[in-house]
């Protein structure tokens, strides 16, 4: 089987490309910047979408730019799928993104839509937050004499562990909106950051940052960005923290 994986040489795309590599099929990425061993296809403007899609069977769209550009690559992206009559669509998405009123999870609601509109049989795969979310969260302020967070639990998984599934519904049949996966733990703010802390070192204290008003935080403090029932995937935040050393 022919998979392509928009976004092939990004955070999830690579580890999902090499999933699809290891589970026998024949893997092909896109990327925007050129990178070698990758299709040239810019899903911004749709140059070079239809030659990458010939010959494919199923399409894994993991390409993102965290930005409102974001739906222009999904609308672009289903548009060629139809074009070229390529039989799966699979997506990678965000647990709770209709409760946590954020504008980047409102863009990942549309590209939903738009997929779940489009006619292709698709199959789209909701997730909480990466390990290296929270990571990048506390290391961005490392700086700072204390580092700010929001008050909340979250319930975070392994990269890895998400290209596998991903790649283990892109072998399969459609499937439309499957069951939701979130981390082995669900853990408070406070206890992420003082993992973190002992991992990477350093005395500065946390802020929990708590704004009951916003409907932002009512979606977190109902634990919208949770799944519940059986955690999926192994690796816990401390775990990860253990295998990537980050600055000091």
């Amino acid at each position: 089987m022919k998979i392509l994986i928009t976004g092939a040489g990004g955070q999830l795309g690579a580890p999902t490309f090499a999933a699809v590599e290891a589970a026998g099929h024949e893997a092909v990425g896109t990327s925007s910047s050129g990178r070698v061993g990758l299709l040239p296809a810019d899903l911004f403007t749709g140059a070079g979408l239809n030659e990458a899609l010939r010959g494919v069977e199923t399409v894994v769209h993991c390409a993102h730019t965290g930005s409102a550009r974001d739906l222009r690559l999904a609308r672009n992206l289903v548009a060629a799928v139809q074009r070229a009559g390529i039989g799966h669509l699979v997506l990678i998405s965000i647990v709770g993104i209709e409760d946590i009123p954020l504008s980047y999870y409102n863009q990942r609601l549309a590209i939903e839509r738009v997929v779940q509109a489009s006619g292709v049989p698709f199959t789209v795969q909701r997730a909480t937050q990466f390990h290296s979310l929270i990571d990048g969260l506390f290391t961005a302020q490392r700086h700072l004499p204390v580092v700010l967070a929001p008050a909340a639990r979250f319930q975070t998984l392994a990269v890895p562990e998400v290209a596998g599934r991903l790649a283990h519904w892109a072998a399969g049949v459609p499937q439309g909106r499957v069951a939701d996966i979130g981390g082995p733990e669900r853990l408070g703010i406070g206890e992420l950051y003082r993992q973190w802390r002992t991992a990477r070192g350093g005395r500065r204290p946390s802020l929990q940052v708590r704004l009951p008003f916003l409907q932002i935080f009512k979606g977190l403090d109902a634990g919208a960005n949770l799944v519940p029932g059986e955690p999926y995937g192994d690796q816990t935040f401390a775990q990860y923290l253990q295998e990537r050393p980050g600055p000091r």
